[in-house]
């Protein structure tokens, strides 16, 4: 960005080392002959791939060293490719026509990114090649012989062979080719036609179209952040293209040198569109991208732009981020990396609105579509069409608590924020102070904000963007950008805050009613709007101290809540929310809710109804918030089902005397159900039915599942199995539901038929029928969510289970075969078993948590079967790269498992698997069944 198109190129020492050596092959190989002209080229073509190779090692030991910033290294490596084709022209010129010829006709010109002297050790070399009208065909050979060369060093080539016109043409027609020829950069050849295309350039492209083109670009960045994940916050970002990436700082330089012929950046400030201050951001922001796409090629060897779990801890180490107590070193970088992302959000703001001030003087270009139609002040603030701007350049100074209210008034009449008077609240955020903080009317009026109906978030999102959350509650400042190393939580702790608050606001309208029909009613008729909406907001703002999160958010809650206006009981509701948002969550998922201990011992900690409605919204909205794909019905059926059974427990009758009530209520609905659609099912055959399941099994499941389990049931023969797959694509899930004759070591054999088939199971429900068939519910995806699971992947499920069961395929000897992700190795996840025998009142309950792979629950239930422990029911959850897998064991006479030395073998067991030290094959077949719970 800061080499005038006019500036010559300088013959640094490498062009010089280059020439020599082609000069030397030229004299050794001086006849024409084909042998003498391909052995030049063998040897040019190994002395410019040491050459690269070299300059390469070059640059990134520098990099390494903190002697090259990243807008350096990337211009190092730019001069060593200008070296290089520089000198292979000059080269392939006189091989090709001899030391007499004439010199090359045509004038070989850098564009786009390479046109701006920036190279990543990967980038594409992008030439243009423009020709006189007539070309003679020695200059398209040596134009050939320079793109062979090159290709053959391994090098991606984009390029062009035009005359003038036809380059006039192409700008014209293609937004894409008029940007790259923006930044072209004369290398070598004719420069006089090169100065022709430049002067043709600007006349015909350039003049009168500034404003097409800034619409262009803003559509196309706008289209670009939509295909990357529109946040800025992703936990892994895209370096170049993604939001905050260094495409958005591109555009802002192409959209200045367009509309008024810039060559530096350092000539946006006399322009007038950055302050000094505003530049060294710029420049700060641009070196720190560049490094982090210059470490990322050199540490994958290719031109990776996705800033992945796999690449974050040694891209980490390279750019010298240490741990701190609290965070690793991982965790700062990335921290940096999403601070300068916002960074370049802020720089695009004041950039745009310089843009649009400058359109309204006479003379600049034409006008963008004008926002200013009726005017109204209030509060020292003027509403202007659809802006927000300040009366006053003091309006700030003269009254800090402006600072709040100006969002307020932006968020009631849904209006834009003027960008100067955003730049104007980033330069004032040093008046937020501790009086400003105990200020009542700032408080109530942040009150207001986080509570309002009128979208929440978006507004919220504005402060702190504009650093004024952070400011106005520290707290929360602290974990600004703060991204959490897992590949669970898809965005960075304070968006993931900021998400959760407009899904809260998503569920309290109804948009989400049909996925959370409980949540939704219990926001509309029994919240305390103040105390669920703090509480979402706090609910992770202790994220990434060394104590518990949980109990430090806890402490931050009782500080804030008397601080915004809320009551002693609200603020002590909000805190106890904040400090046990993760119990719903960890029970619905990971334990037996048909077993009554289970209840009791979540109602114990919930102990009233306010609490356990409030937590209900809490836990789905947090959940919600995590990421796409993390929320599914199946949780939302676990939550309901958990919430139901706390809620009879709570309303005072006792859970056993309530639930043969609500038993016979699922049985009765069940029957309404059958007949609609089963209608030939006689009386008899209904009733015979019903009694053929457990009563915990009309509790445990939804009326679609039990409609599908009639079917399945009525359909196996004695020693037959059936099985029935259900896409459901909205939440790209294939649901399994299976049934046999119940028989030892079952449930292992599925588990490992679906890893073998390459599928996940994020969750499993286990139960029988007094009569002795199994019925297993398990719900399946691809890896990391990328696919749907196409119908010849259910095809394979289905054959792959039955190979399994006939036993024609052992797992163990197709696992070492199934595609894995790299990216789960990128962590390191501690493991951990646990076998507790007062969690359930009739089975001893053992969690597994360990690092994620293919065939891990397998491999867990495998373990149980060969150590003659029954398992009575199931859950395999996944978090990111974190499996925990929860068994209700018993021993084979039925009872809870006591025995210490028992207990050991099963701990010692499964630790190997975690360690992945056991051996499958060497399994011995235990007998042993499974009883319900």
């Amino acid at each position: 960005m800061k080499t005038k198109q006019s500036q010559k190129l300088k013959k640094p020492h490498t062009a010089g080392k280059i020439r020599k050596e082609f000069d030397k092959i030229a004299r050794d190989h001086m006849n024409v002959s084909d042998d003498a002209l391909n052995q030049s080229k063998a040897r040019a073509l190994e002395m410019l791939k040491k050459t690269l190779a070299k300059g390469h090692a070059r640059a990134h030991k520098n990099l390494l060293n903190r002697i090259y910033r990243g807008g350096k290294c990337a211009e190092v490596i730019s001069t060593l490719m200008d070296d290089i084709i520089v000198e292979l022209a000059r080269f392939a010129n006189n091989l090709l026509k001899g030391e007499d010829g004439q010199p090359i006709s045509c004038a070989i010109v850098a564009v786009g990114g390479y046109g701006r002297q920036r190279l990543a050790p990967g980038s594409d070399i992008d030439l243009l090649f423009i020709t006189p009208p007539n070309a003679d065909k020695a200059s398209l050979e040596v134009v050939e012989f320079i793109l062979y060369m090159l290709w053959d060093m391994g090098l991606k080539v984009g390029h062009a062979t035009r005359d003038v016109e036809d380059c006039i043409f192409q700008a014209k027609e293609d937004m894409t080719t008029r940007t790259a020829m923006l930044e072209s950069r004369f290398l070598t050849g004719d420069e006089v036609l090169f100065t022709k295309f430049r002067k043709k350039f600007a006349g015909k492209i350039l003049s009168g179209s500034a404003r097409n083109f800034v619409k262009a670009k803003l559509d196309e960045r706008d289209l670009r952040h939509k295909r990357s994940g529109e946040s800025r916050y992703l936990v892994e970002p895209n370096v170049k293209e993604g939001k905050g990436g260094l495409r958005d700082l591109n555009t802002l330089f192409w959209i200045a040198k367009y509309c008024y012929a810039v060559d530096t950046v350092d000539e946006l400030v006399s322009c007038g569109f950055l302050s000094r201050e505003e530049l060294n951001l710029f420049k700060r922001c641009d070196n720190f991208l560049w490094a982090v796409r210059c470490h990322l090629h050199f540490l994958t060897g290719r031109a990776e732009e996705r800033l992945g779990f796999d690449n974050q801890s040694a891209m980490a180490e390279a750019m010298g981020f240490r741990s701190t107590s609290g965070l690793s070193k991982v965790e700062r970088f990335m921290r940096q990396y999403f601070l300068i992302a916002k960074d370049v959000g802020d720089l695009t703001r004041i950039f745009c609105a310089r843009l649009e001030a400058e359109q309204t003087k006479p003379g600049r270009m034409a006008r963008l579509p004008a926002l200013f139609q009726r005017q109204k002040q209030v509060h020292g603030f003027t509403i202007s069409g659809q802006r927000l701007t300040m009366v006053r350049s003091d309006v700030f100074r003269r009254n800090p608590v402006n600072l709040i209210r100006m969002f307020k008034i932006a968020n009631d009449y849904k209006l834009l924020i003027d960008p100067n008077t955003l730049r104007e609240v980033t330069r004032s955020r040093h008046l937020i102070d501790k009086n400003l903080r105990e200020n009542p009317e700032a408080n109530k009026l942040f009150l207001e904000i986080l509570t309002s109906r009128n979208h929440p978030e978006r507004i919220l999102r504005r402060m702190n963007e504009a650093g004024v959350l952070g400011k106005l509650l520290p707290d929360f400042g602290r974990i600004v950008a703060m991204m959490q190393f897992n590949m669970y939580h898809h965005y960075t702790a304070d968006e993931h805050l900021l998400r959760a608050i407009g899904i809260l606001s998503e569920l309290e309208r109804g948009e989400l009613e049909d996925d959370s029909p409980l949540a939704h009613r219990l926001m509309s008729q029994n919240i305390n709007r103040k105390v669920i909406y703090l509480a979402v907001l706090l609910h992770d703002i202790a994220k990434g101290r060394p104590e518990d999160h949980s109990l430090a958010g806890a402490r931050i809650a009782r500080r804030l809540g008397p601080r915004l206006g809320l009551t002693k009981n609200e603020t002590e509701l909000v805190a106890w929310l904040v400090e046990f948002h993760l119990v719903m969550s960890d029970t619905a998922q990971r334990r037996d809710l048909t077993d009554p201990q289970t209840i009791e011992d979540f109602v114990s900690s919930v102990q009233t109804l306010e609490r356990l409605r409030h937590l209900l919204v809490l836990t789905v909205v947090d959940i919600r918030a995590v990421g796409p794909g993390v929320w599914n019905g199946w949780k939302g059926q676990l939550l309901r089902e958990l919430y139901f059974e706390a809620e009879a427990l709570l309303v005072g009758s006792a859970s056993h005397a309530n639930r043969p009530l609500r038993v016979a209520n699922a049985q009765k609905e069940f029957l309404d159900v059958l007949k609609k659609n089963m209608p030939d099912w006689a009386e008899a055959q209904c009733k015979k039915y019903i009694a053929r399941h457990h009563d915990a099994y009309w509790l445990s499941y939804d009326i679609d599942t039990k409609i599908k389990h009639a079917t399945l049931l009525s359909s196996v023969e004695d020693s037959a199995f059936q099985i029935e797959v259900t896409e459901d694509k909205k939440q790209e899930i294939l649901e399994l539901n299976f049934t046999c004759p119940d028989h030892p070591g079952l449930f292992s054999r599925l588990s490992g038929a679906c890893a073998v088939a390459g599928l996940t199971i994020v969750d499993a429900k286990l139960a029988i029928t007094k009569d002795g068939m199994a019925l297993d519910v398990l719900r399946l995806q691809e890896p990391e969510r990328e696919n749907f699971p196409d119908k010849a992947r259910v095809k394979r499920l289905i054959a792959t289970i039955k190979s399994v069961l006939q036993g024609d395929i052992l797992p163990p000897d197709r696992l070492a075969d199934v595609p894995f992700s790299r990216r789960v190795n990128a962590f390191n996840v501690v493991n951990n078993v646990t076998i507790d025998n007062e969690l359930s009142s009739h089975s001893t309950v053992i969690e597994v948590s360990g690092l994620d792979r293919p065939g891990l629950l397998y491999a867990l239930a495998k373990t149980l079967f060969n150590l003659n422990v029954t398992i009575v029911s199931a859950r395999a959850v996944t978090f990111g790269e974190r499996a925990v897998d929860v068994f209700y064991v018993q021993d084979l006479t039925g009872e809870k498992i006591k025995r210490k030395s028992k207990l050991t073998a099963i701990m010692d067991g499964l630790e190997m698997v975690l360690a992945n030290q056991s051996n499958p094959k060497r399994a011995k077949p235990a007998k042993q069944g499974r009883k319900a719970a």
